[in-house]
């Protein structure tokens, strides 16, 4: 049985230390995100923020304006470009056009990240690569797959991507954020 003392020591072996100074702003604003209940402390904040400065990889920035994530160049779009993209695009060709995205998705996850998207059980990682590069805040709960803040609104694209991201079939329950999608039973 290892005392006490051992496992200090072995815990300060493997944890370090670190104090921070921060600005007075700074730390009013992370304790305001506590005071909120957006944060549970300032240290599974930091946890936080370092999990998704790993998962960016921000050492793939090349130039100022050019960012690779894994083996997809990915760019920082105005909202509205892309909403005029899909207005212009006829709406009898979203819901192809949306399977062919998640099509693409699925390749980069699985070619990038090693995640077959397709599985059940790595859907929680794929919904973590997918907020971080802004689509929405992904969750199943029960036969529904919930998606809170799309960054595209037209929820015929999402079914389209849903399919070919995941390999299952939706129903669109609501039409507006958040967006709910009832996953149908394998045929």
């Amino acid at each position: 049985m290892t005392s006490s003392k051992e496992r200090l020591e072995q815990l300060s072996d493997e944890a370090k230390r670190t104090t921070l100074i921060l600005e007075k702003a700074e730390r009013d604003f992370i304790d305001r995100l506590i005071r909120d209940g957006k944060e549970s402390g300032i240290k599974p904040l930091i946890s936080k923020m370092l999990d998704i400065y790993r998962s960016l990889m921000i050492y793939g920035w090349t130039f100022p304006g050019e960012y690779y994530y894994g083996i997809s160049r990915v760019a920082f779009v105005n909202i509205e470009l892309i909403n005029f993209l899909i207005q212009n695009t006829p709406k009898e060709k979203w819901y192809d056009t949306g399977k062919k995205m998640g099509n693409i998705l699925k390749v980069s996850m699985d070619a990038t990240i090693g995640i077959d998207s397709f599985k059940q059980e790595n859907w929680e990682d794929v919904f973590k690569r997918l907020c971080l590069q802004g689509f929405g805040y992904f969750s199943v709960k029960d036969k529904y797959l919930l998606l809170k803040n799309p960054f595209l609104n037209e929820s015929l694209l999402w079914e389209g991507i849903i399919e070919g991201l995941f390999g299952i079939k939706v129903e669109t329950k609501t039409f507006i954020s958040p967006l709910v999608f009832e996953i149908k039973p394998p045929v």
